[in-house]
Order: C-alpha cells, then structure tokens, then sequence
C-alpha cells in the first residue's frame, strides 16, 4: 500500500523531473514484498510442523524452522524501510497536492518495518546473536529516520 501511495504521488507530480524513476523503484520494491505474503504463511507452517513433531521430547527443526520464518518478515522489514526513505525523499519534492499521500506513506512504511521486525525478534529470540536481528534493527532505524526525516518537512 505505502509503495502504491509513492507511486501515484511520484506520477502525478509531471514538474518533478526524477519523478518517473521514483515510481519505477516503488514499483519495484513493491514487486520485492508482493511474494512475501504466501512465503510468510509456508515459512511459518514450517514452524508449527516442526512443533508438532517431537522426537523423546525434542524439537530438532524447531530453530530451523524459525529461522527461515525469521526471512520473510527481515524482507519485509527492509522493503519496507526502502519504501519508508523513498516516501520521504518524495513529499518535499512531488505536488502539493499528493504530499499528503507521500507522508502517509512514510507513516505506513516506518509501521510495516517496525512490525516486521518484532516477528524477526520473537522468531529468534532464543537466537540472541543471529545476524537477521541486526539487519531487522537497522531496517527499523532506517524506517524510523525517514519518518523523523518526513515529520521536519
């Protein structure tokens, strides 16, 4: 939704002379996230077979399986990152009259990124030290930035 609301922002802002290739990349992280809806439900169908297989009491895949859940909503969480600091370069720059879909677009996007990497959090939390969650927290800050970023305009 976010990299739609950049989209349209970025096409109907005819005077902004970059704003062809701004809706062409929130075109494309859009087709980035689009997959990750089914991807996210087969990861995590994953993690409730592998806790409902036991084997004497343990769950060998378990970590497994969380890990690879713990992927899509890390992608999920930088797409929406990129789609939070694309919005943001937009508002200042795009008509006047679509700003405002630009700024809901930061708002939305810095929400996604943060949701994204809560799930990464309590997918690995017995995973303290797996690199996923420092990509998730950077993505967060990034999002997070660009809304900072977005409110100062």
């Amino acid at each position: 939704m976010a990299g739609s609301l950049v989209a349209m922002a970025a096409r109907t802002s005819p005077d902004w002379d970059e704003s062809g290739g701004v809706a062409a990349q929130a075109e494309a992280i859009r087709a980035r996230v689009t997959p990750l809806a089914l991807a996210d439900s087969e990861a995590y169908a994953e993690v409730l077979a592998a806790l409902a297989s036991t084997s004497g009491g343990r769950r060998p895949d378990l970590a497994a399986a969380l890990r690879r859940a713990s992927e899509v909503p890390l992608a999920i969480a930088e797409a929406a990152a990129d789609t939070a600091t694309l919005a943001a370069y937009t508002a200042p720059r795009c008509t006047a009259s679509v700003r405002g879909e630009a700024l809901v677009a930061v708002a939305l996007a810095e929400a996604a990124a943060r949701a994204a990497a809560r799930l990464v959090e309590i997918n690995l939390a017995a995973a303290t030290h797996d690199p996923h969650h420092e990509r998730a927290r950077r993505a967060l800050a990034d999002a997070a930035a660009a809304l900072r970023l977005a409110g100062e305009e």
